[in-house]
């Protein structure tokens, strides 16, 4: 895990991005590309020439506040201590990151802002763990950094389960403490203990939490565990018995991505 994807844009939540991304880039000795989206909004309503006199206003201001942010970053990142690039696009912001990523490793965005920016952070996080087939490390706007000491590993046996946490090694290596945690709803297919044995191949030798399911279930009990303060992260992948591309705008994923107090690693 060397190429860092970040998303560069002037809102509320890039400086959560930015600083988690350099906590990577810094503990994994990786590279950092900044992409710089200019966010072009899908027109609205049947008046195509008063939407079009709209967007003309929207993008302009857009291009000229993109264009003083990546002046300040650019700065910014000269005097860090990762290597970096810049990479500047126009368009709507899952297929600017999309388009961008093919190289990428992780890609470092928000979960959903608390005050909404332009973009949809939630959708986007979620449009893009389907369509680019990279894991996504969706911070919350507030946050500073990630603490990769401590991480929680939401496990369910799905596919999707496995592969995020496979995604997650170089990370969990990282780590001081590992725990894996599942919420028994009597589905389970593939046991934690499997899990466990493979990290163990890697050197992780994790705790092993297993709760019973409780009433709000596992949504409600992993954002729980999440908020509880012992855990700088959180992996995870699709949850539940629905396809994941459905999943993703329910239950657990869509809990986490809405609500986590702490970053959310997730991978297809």
């Amino acid at each position: 895990m060397k190429n860092i994807l970040v998303l560069a844009h002037d809102d509320e939540g890039q400086e959560a991005r930015l600083q988690a991304a350099l906590d990577l880039g810094r503990a994994l000795t990786g590279h950092i590309t900044c992409l710089d989206v200019t966010y072009i909004p899908p027109i609205l309503g049947n008046d195509y020439s008063e939407a079009g006199y709209a967007m003309a206003a929207v993008l302009a201001d857009e291009t000229t506040r993109e264009r003083a942010n990546k002046v300040t970053l650019e700065a910014r990142f000269a005097r860090e201590d990762v290597a970096w690039n810049w990479v500047d696009a126009t368009g709507e912001a899952a297929a600017c990151i999309v388009r961008a990523a093919a190289l990428a490793d992780v890609i470092v965005l928000n979960r959903r802002l608390e005050n909404p920016s332009v973009i949809d952070m939630r959708r986007t996080a979620s449009e893009l763990i389907v369509k680019s087939g990279k894991p996504v490390l969706a911070v919350p706007g507030e946050s500073r950094g990630i603490d990769l000491a401590t991480a929680l590993v939401a496990w369910d046996g799905s596919p999707c389960a496995a592969a995020a946490l496979r995604a997650a090694v170089p990370m969990l290596r990282l780590a001081d403490q590992v725990t894996l945690f599942s919420v028994d709803d009597g589905a389970m297919a593939s046991p934690i203990e499997d899990a466990a044995t493979y990290l163990s191949r890697y050197d992780i030798h994790p705790v092993i939490r297993r709760i019973e399911v409780q009433p709000g279930g596992a949504p409600k009990q992993l954002l729980a565990a999440a908020a509880s303060g012992q855990y700088g992260y959180v992996v995870m992948g699709g949850f539940g018995h629905l396809r994941f591309t459905e999943a993703l705008f329910g239950g657990v994923t869509r809990t986490m991505l809405t609500s986590s107090p702490i970053p959310v690693f997730l991978a297809l």
